[in-house]
């Protein structure tokens, strides 16, 4: 091979290795900025610098952009390994490493949202469901109503969660709201009210990433003698709570009922 071929070649060569390695310190470089923006899709949400909505569509791209940048640190995985480059295939197996795992979330979040029914009002008794009061002041701004769904959510609930129902403790009614109220306090929530007289306890939770908050009644009433924990939890926004709502039921009434 003449040498004008050979240095061609040569400086072709070096040229191709030289850009393989900066779209592999690029590839990890923009997985670690899409991480940082999903991370901040939530805190700027709950910091108001957006609404969940902006919030929500900035989690959905930047779960876009990583596929894209899982794909492409694939190829180039391929690539360098092809080219003999160890060095730029393991930043380009670090890259896929990082995207693939920042997907995770919002795509278990979607594989969520496709199980459950688009409802956010769950409760232990369907047909006369504890009633909220205390919380109306902080539910002004908020986008779902109070009034329950009536038979249309409630036909949902059942197909969706069928183990959500009343608790019966064997105790009399003063001491299950007690419990009941104890249970609340070591769940972490907020308590708005708490109402031994009515046998009624409010309050509020909020999620630790977007803040979304939800609010909780506890209805303690006798029954024979024992007493009948009912329970519901409604979020203040979204069409679907993605199922957080029925989970918190359930780790509410598991709680009490190990207190019981």
């Amino acid at each position: 091979m003449p040498k004008r071929e050979l240095l061609i070649n040569c400086q072709q060569e070096d040229y191709m290795n030289r850009t393989l390695n900066i779209v592999a310190i690029f590839s990890i470089a923009l997985s670690a900025v899409l991480v940082l923006t999903a991370v901040m899709s939530g805190f700027g949400t709950r910091i108001n610098w957006w609404g969940f909505r902006t919030g929500l569509s900035i989690l959905k791209w930047s779960a876009y952009g990583e596929l894209t940048v899982a794909a492409a640190a694939l190829i180039g995985c391929i690539l360098a390994f092809s080219r003999g480059q160890g060095s730029d295939l393991r930043l380009f197996i670090i890259a896929c490493v990082i995207s693939i795992a920042a997907v995770i979330i919002p795509f278990r979040r979607y594989l969520i949202v496709r199980s459950v029914p688009a409802i956010h009002d769950i409760t232990t008794d369907m047909v006369n469901p504890p009633q909220f009061n205390a919380v109306l002041d902080a539910r002004k701004n908020a986008l779902n109503p109070v009034e329950y769904g009536g038979d249309t959510v409630a036909q949902q609930q059942k197909k969706a969660y069928p183990d959500i129902a009343p608790l019966i403790l064997d105790v009399p009614s003063d001491k299950a709201f007690e419990k009941a109220l104890a249970a609340a306090e070591m769940q972490g929530w907020q308590i708005v009210n708490a109402d031994k007289n009515k046998g009624v306890i409010e309050a509020t939770e909020m999620t630790f990433w977007f803040g979304f908050k939800d609010d909780i009644v506890v209805r303690i009433a006798p029954q024979g003698s024992g007493s009948r924990i009912d329970i519901r939890s409604l979020s203040r926004v979204g069409k679907s709570d993605v199922g957080a709502n029925a989970d918190r039921i359930r780790k509410y009434l598991a709680t009490l009922k190990k207190s019981a």
